[in-house]
């Protein structure tokens, strides 16, 4: 041990060089968790604030919204483009960097979910409501209307492009946001063992002290103000595709709000259920096996369908996806009046609304991917999704566009020659003309988007409960519900300023309150970096890299080609590691490990010991603390009598 020791600086927190230090997990740290008042208070004013004010003063909103939203998509369009475009190629440079070889985890430690399990658990995050609505019905707008300066209306070309611009919003730029976002909050969590906050993965930007204050604190509320609006969305189209479902299963003809109302209400109901009966789980599994119906929908509407059309169709949409992407990526309101147009109500809108997803989606990959390295984790969150999406909505769009084509009944044009049909029309139309499927799919289709959209609700509001509750992860049911409520009052909001189109609502607000956490995300990817250039691994390499230069040049300059290497002392400055301060707070501080109440404890590697006898396996003081009692000098970092600090 001595010999160990001579080379080591007495800074090293736990006499540990930083290259050495193993990783921690969120649960090896110890700490308290309550709610956070400040983010509790000003999110929650904010937001209860806007849904008085929408339901009380609609028109007054709507048109505050409208002038929001014209400003944006003029002077801000630019910095959603940019970003998607930066956070892609950033993602897949990183993943096949050095950087990607560093686990989401400790040294040591394997995934947590099998290779298999984890791909189940990406296609369940890939697959939900979208699916159902957007599928048939984005392809089939492209194809009728095709976007600025591409091709005819319903021709060849028109065809597979209409399915190249829906993956380019679904596909590879929409994971790679999630893959930053939980990329980074899972490193956070399982390398670093800080909490599941958005906030934490700035403590290389802000330091500690900020990150844990007004800094981190601004972070987590525009987190939570982000996944209101873009979670409320989501629940919004899924009460508009619910709306046309039971007007059909029916036969009530045109509904008005009150059947809106009440659907919404229903999803509050089954929420709070959800939340406050301890029926979670049984709504995830329900949700599973509505992700299995949904994917059994696709399959028979592939069999039922135009088989061999759709064989042909899928692999050359997805090579006019591929091969159009650059162009698509180059399109901005520098193209004229209607591409900026487009963009705004398409392009723009998906860019925000994935971004306003990112911290539910991001924190939930984030918790299965545990144990994974960055390079699998990062291309296995962008393909693998993206595979899904491109033949789920190939088929639904493919078939949708080919019944436009075929003449079939319910795809007429209206009488200004344009397409009649609604978007959450579509896909009930798509399923009419397929017999076999007519009868039982829309009521299963309303189960399932039901199921959906409660399990969205629920799984955001404990996102959002764990953001305003330092990290926790068992918010409290109140503050649970309290986020639900305020997100199904958004969602109403939304659909009510739309009027007549409550999609133009919806994509309003998402796009509006999406701009301040857009600078949030391109944020993440400087302190990742940052963070990602002090981990032990990453340290190693270039030790490593250094080291086997200087040995190779030194020994083929004294011996020729007759040496091998051996690891010897040298001079102060000449070594490995000459080029890193290896004593400096970057690479040292965070791995200092601290008591309840940050107070620095002694902690040992090589035994997984705390020197104040804490055991993170129970929560509490191990019983030879206890002989140290009788000592009048109580043991550093130990918790005052009677007092057992709660579990990390």
């Amino acid at each position: 041990m001595l010999r160990t020791l001579d080379y080591r600086r007495p800074n090293y927190p736990h006499d540990t060089h930083p290259a050495l230090v193993p990783g921690i997990g969120i649960d090896e740290q110890r700490r308290r968790y309550s709610v956070d008042k400040l983010v509790l208070i000003i999110a929650g004013v904010l937001t209860v604030a806007f849904v008085i004010w929408g339901l009380a003063a609609p028109e007054q909103v709507s048109s505050v919204a409208d002038a929001a939203f014209t400003w944006v998509t003029f002077n801000i369009s630019w910095l959603f483009n940019i970003s998607a475009a930066i956070i892609l190629v950033v993602m897949l440079g990183l993943a096949f960097s050095p950087y990607g070889r560093i686990p989401l985890g400790k040294d040591d430690e394997v995934p947590e979910f099998s290779t298999f399990a984890w791909i189940s658990m990406l296609f369940a995050a890939g697959l939900g409501i979208g699916v159902l609505f957007f599928g048939p019905s984005e392809p089939l707008d492209y194809y009728t209307s095709p976007p600025p300066l591409t091709n005819e209306a319903e021709t060849t070309e028109a065809l597979h492009y209409s399915l190249g611009q829906t993956f380019y919003h679904w596909g590879f730029h929409a994971w790679a946001i999630y893959a930053l976002v939980g990329g980074a909050v899972a490193y956070a969590a399982y390398r670093r063992g800080r909490v599941l906050l958005m906030s934490s993965i700035f403590r290389t930007l802000f330091g500690k002290r900020h990150t844990e204050g007004l800094a981190g604190q601004m972070v987590d509320i525009f987190a939570i103000i982000a996944t209101l609006f873009g979670t409320a969305a989501t629940v919004g189209i899924a009460a508009m595709q619910v709306q046309q479902g039971v007007t059909i299963v029916t036969g009530w003809g045109e509904t008005g709000n009150t059947v809106l109302i009440a659907i919404i209400a229903v999803l509050t109901v089954g929420f709070i259920l959800s939340a406050v009966s301890g029926v979670s789980r049984g709504i995830r599994y329900l949700s599973n096996i509505n992700i299995v119906m949904t994917l059994g929908v696709v399959g028979l509407v592939f069999i039922a369908g135009p088989t061999l059309f759709l064989a042909n169709l899928l692999p050359s949409g997805l090579m006019s996806y591929l091969g159009n992407m650059v162009d698509m990526m180059s399109r901005s309101a520098s193209w004229g009046e209607e591409t900026q147009e487009f963009q705004s109500w398409w392009t723009v809108y998906y860019w925000a609304w994935w971004m306003s997803w990112s911290p539910f989606v991001g924190i939930f990959i984030a918790r299965i991917s545990r144990g994974r390295s960055i390079r699998q984790f990062i291309l296995g969150v962008i393909t693998i999704p993206t595979l899904l999406l491109v033949i789920s909505y190939g088929v639904l769009g493919g078939t949708a566009m080919w019944m436009r084509s075929e003449g079939y009944s319910g795809f007429e044009d209206d009488e200004d020659g344009s397409l009649a049909l609604a978007p959450p029309e579509v896909f009930y139309t798509v399923i009419e003309n397929l017999p076999v499927l007519a009868n039982w799919v829309p009521v299963v289709s309303i189960a399932v988007l039901l199921v959906f959209a409660i399990t969205a609700l629920d799984s955001a509001s404990t996102v959002m409960g764990m953001l305003s509750s330092r990290g926790s992860q068992s918010p409290r049911p109140l503050v649970v519900v309290f986020w639900g409520l305020v997100m199904t009052g958004i969602a109403l909001v939304m659909l009510l300023l739309g009027d007549e189109s409550a999609l133009e609502g919806l994509q309003q607000l998402v796009i509006i309150t999406a701009v301040p956490f857009a600078l949030i995300i391109l944020l993440i990817i400087v302190a990742w970096f940052r963070e990602l250039q002090t981990d032990p691994r990453a340290i190693r390499l270039r030790y490593a890299d250094r080291a086997m230069r200087n040995a190779v040049m030194d020994g083929v300059d004294r011996y020729g080609d007759n040496f091998a290497l051996e690891v010897v002392p040298t001079e102060p400055g000449s070594g490995a590691g000459a080029v890193i301060d290896s004593a400096h707070a970057d690479y040292t501080e965070w791995y200092q490990r601290t008591n309840e109440d940050g107070d620095p404890v002694g902690y040992n590697y090589e035994t997984g010991e705390w020197g104040d006898g804490w055991d993170p396996a129970t929560g509490e003081f191990k019983a030879v603390v206890a002989e140290l009692d009788n000592d009048p000098k109580e043991p550093e970092g130990e918790s005052p009598e009677g007092q057992k600090p709660s579990r990390g």
